[in-house]
């Protein structure tokens, strides 16, 4: 028993600090108990913290278990061997032992990608951003530049321990201030190099998560979740903000984005940098290389939703049905590439974060004294909605794929949600143990007869 809970507390642990959703790290854990013969066993998590118990009988005294998350980090090739792994355990392909020795593994072995792979990925990823934004060549290479620069000064200063919302402050101070630089000898038009760094910053934070567990019923984990995105967003305007006053005390003014007349080479651009800033950004989460394509794909697919809605229902509508999408055709490319559809899902929806709406509601709110602020404001705002349209339309996507997928909906009720991390199929256990019971007694036939 103590074995089964050790196995399933840091099964969960992992799942979570990679940034599952709280519901999907509940039932896998049930699942895994489930399978290893503790039929009732009871899970909570709330953030930081997972607690198991585990009542054998009412005549006996429960057994209880608790773990913490120490660090959360995206790392979805961790996240992709624990998925398998949890798989072949519900197939009784490997035992307990055995399960726990991989288990180990997964967690002691390193990355086969170096460090400034990594940073050379966030580059590739704020180019591909710019580029989408329509920002010229020389604006490319700074925003690739100031990508760089970000991530090796938030690595130094993780390393120091430095809490989160400094590193956002200093990595959006230095976006703004190295664009500032650049600006003024070389006459650049630097807002879309800032805008670009922005969404790189927005990238790393779990909103998807948070709002995965505010609409499966885990409000204390939502919240908790909530207030961490929010707080480090928060030091992404500040840090803005800072080196927009900065720009404005130098008498630089930086300009709002104007969006360029659509045309074909606009179109293509945008699906271009789309494709190529979310593929970028699943190599630096060390997704799996095989989708790569897949997701570079579905995010050009998706930025051409959004650019082929009417003007009326611009904005936060477009970007909803775009992330729609992303949640639909997630659901049945991950099953055929065998990764989560995590790995797909969140990639895939970086180039449509709101970046842009941030920048207009900084640009307004520091520039035009109170005749922008309700501007500034509304724009902020807007790019409020838009995180939110992202989360909810891409989980009402796997809504609608799920049951199709089964062709059933009547499952759906045995799950907590939709499930974007861990084993689909509720009755993969009993099927696995049938299997197991089969196997055994052929065993026992076997050992009868060499007797």
């Amino acid at each position: 028993m103590n074995l089964t809970f050790d196995f399933c507390l840091k099964v969960g642990e992992l799942l979570l600090s990679s940034g599952a959703g709280a519901a999907d790290v509940t039932a896998t854990m049930r699942a895994l108990a489930r399978h290893l013969g503790l039929r009732s066993a009871d899970v909570d998590i709330t953030f930081t913290n997972l607690e198991m118990a585990y009542q054998e009988s009412p005549d006996m005294v429960p057994v209880f278990a608790t773990r913490q998350v120490k660090q959360r980090a995206i790392d979805y090739e961790d996240l992709t061997r624990v998925d398998h792994l949890v798989r072949a355990v519900l197939r009784d392909d490997v035992d307990l032992k055995d399960a726990r020795s991989e288990l180990a593994r997964i967690i002691s072995t390193g990355h086969g990608r170096h460090r400034w792979a990594v940073t050379a990925g966030l580059a590739v990823m704020a180019a591909g951003v710019a580029v989408q934004l329509g920002g010229a060549g020389p604006v490319v290479v700074l925003a690739a530049l100031a990508a760089t620069v970000i991530d090796r000064l938030q690595l130094v200063m993780g390393r120091r321990r430095v809490p989160v919302f400094y590193q956002q402050i200093a990595g959006a101070g230095v976006a703004s201030l190295l664009a500032v630089c650049v600006a003024v000898p070389f006459d650049l038009e630097v807002s879309t190099a800032i805008t670009a760094n922005i969404i790189v910053l927005l990238a790393g934070l779990g909103f998807m998560g948070a709002l995965q567990d505010a609409l499966t019923g885990f409000y204390i984990t939502a919240g908790a979740r909530i207030t961490e995105v929010i707080l480090s967003t928060a030091g992404i305007i500040a840090g803005v903000s800072g080196g927009i006053s900065v720009a404005r005390a130098c008498g630089l003014h930086l300009p709002e984005i104007v969006p360029a007349a659509v045309d074909l080479s606009s179109v293509s651009r945008a699906l271009f940098g789309a494709a190529v800033g979310a593929a970028a950004f699943a190599y630096v989460s060390y997704g799996p290389l095989r989708s790569l394509l897949p997701i570079a794909v579905i995010a050009a697919l998706a930025e051409g939703v959004t650019l082929g809605f009417p003007d009326e229902f611009a904005g936060t509508w477009a970007v909803a049905a775009a992330a729609f999408f992303v949640g639909l055709v997630s659901y049945w490319v991950s099953g055929r590439l065998r990764v989560p559809p995590l790995v797909i899902v969140v990639p895939a929806v970086v180039p449509l974060l709101p970046g842009l709406s941030i920048y207009r509601g900084l640009t307004l709110l520091t520039g035009r004294g109170d005749e922008g602020t309700s501007p500034g404001l509304l724009a902020m705002f807007t790019a409020a909605s838009i995180a939110v349209a992202l989360a909810s339309g891409v989980i009402l996507g796997e809504y609608v794929a799920q049951p199709l997928h089964r062709g059933t909906r009547r499952l759906e009720s045995r799950l907590a949600g939709p499930r974007l991390v861990g084993p689909i199929n509720p009755t993969i256990g009993r099927r696995s143990r049938r299997q197991r019971a089969r196997r055994e007694a052929r065993r026992a036939a076997e050992s009868a007869m060499v007797d």
